[in-house]
């Protein structure tokens, strides 16, 4: 088995394409698609680096996989999916990230809540047979209810769960977020995966300006992960945690980025002229009347 890493720096997002040399079966987990804000804009450059190495290795694409719906870059998996024709697949959690974001942006009665969107919901111990690879689903939620992790061999891809061990751990203050869910997925869970097992990050901030990590080990993060070792007690992660979260700022996709996602990467359909437009909640954390002054309670 092989992995390869692509890193997009202006999300911090990693992508993975993990492969068989002989067989040449693969799948990729956690695809970007770029997009600027400013101008309101997509592209797939990050998108187009993962065809390429994936034509330049004769590799037989079989999954297309989401340790779950991003809040921090838009997922390129319909762009992979129709290149290479490879079924889409989530945690089977996505269904209650869908039925909150699905109110959130008001998306109706026409928006799909049962996760019919992707083409295979995986529940905790499924194993995705991708060829000769045989992959692992472990429920690993707390950042996001649906949160699903991903076992091969040596390695396990996480997600947001857990980070590099100078990082620490995934945000829980997300809508259906829990710490003390995040802390029974990290400590009680992946933590008892043998000390060597190899742990593949969603994102790498790169703290202090160093150098790119995607891979830490369950036994690194185990004595040295800044928010959760070994030895840290529920309940002094559970309120590092939430006090933690109370002074993050959200994502700046946060909200172009879940609503893409939780329709499995497909943008919004064109209006009538022929545009797409995104859903923007306006004040939703603290409303105010038409004039834009906060309401009073």
């Amino acid at each position: 088995m092989q992995i390869k890493h692509f890193f997009d720096p202006d999300t911090f997002s990693l992508t993975y394409v993990v492969y068989d040399e002989q067989s040449r079966d693969a799948v990729v987990i956690d695809s970007v698609l770029d997009y600027d804000p400013l101008v309101s804009q997509t592209s797939t450059r990050s998108a187009d680096q993962v065809v390429a190495f994936v034509r330049a290795e004769s590799l037989h694409v079989r999954y297309l996989i989401e340790t779950h719906a991003h809040a921090d870059h838009l997922s390129a998996a319909q762009y992979l999916k129709r290149l290479f024709g490879a079924p889409l697949c989530i945690g089977a959690g996505i269904t209650q990230v869908q039925q909150v974001f699905g109110r959130m942006f008001d998306l109706g009665h026409g928006f799909a809540t049962d996760g019919s969107q992707f083409d295979r919901l995986l529940h905790d111990g499924d194993v995705l047979k991708a060829g000769t690879l045989h992959f692992a689903a472990l429920a690993t939620p707390g950042h996001t209810p649906g949160c699903m992790s991903y076992l091969i061999e040596d390695a396990i891809f996480v997600g947001d769960a857990l980070f590099i061990e100078d990082y620490g751990t995934g945000r829980c203050d997300f809508p259906g977020g829990d710490a003390e869910r995040l802390y029974e997925t990290v400590h009680d869970r992946l933590y008892r995966l043998p000390g060597p097992t190899r742990v593949f990050v969603g994102h790498d901030y790169l703290p202090g300006g160093r150098p790119l990590r995607y891979m830490t080990t369950i036994a690194d993060s185990q004595k040295y992960n800044v928010h959760l070792r070994g030895e840290t007690g529920r309940a002094e992660f559970i309120a590092f945690r939430r006090a933690r979260d109370a002074t993050l700022t959200p994502p700046r996709l946060l909200y172009q980025a879940v609503q893409v996602n939780i329709d499995a990467g497909q943008l919004p359909a064109a209006h009538t002229n022929g545009t797409r437009y995104l859903r923007l909640p306006l004040n939703a954390k603290q409303p105010t009347g038409p004039d834009g002054a906060p309401q009073k309670s």
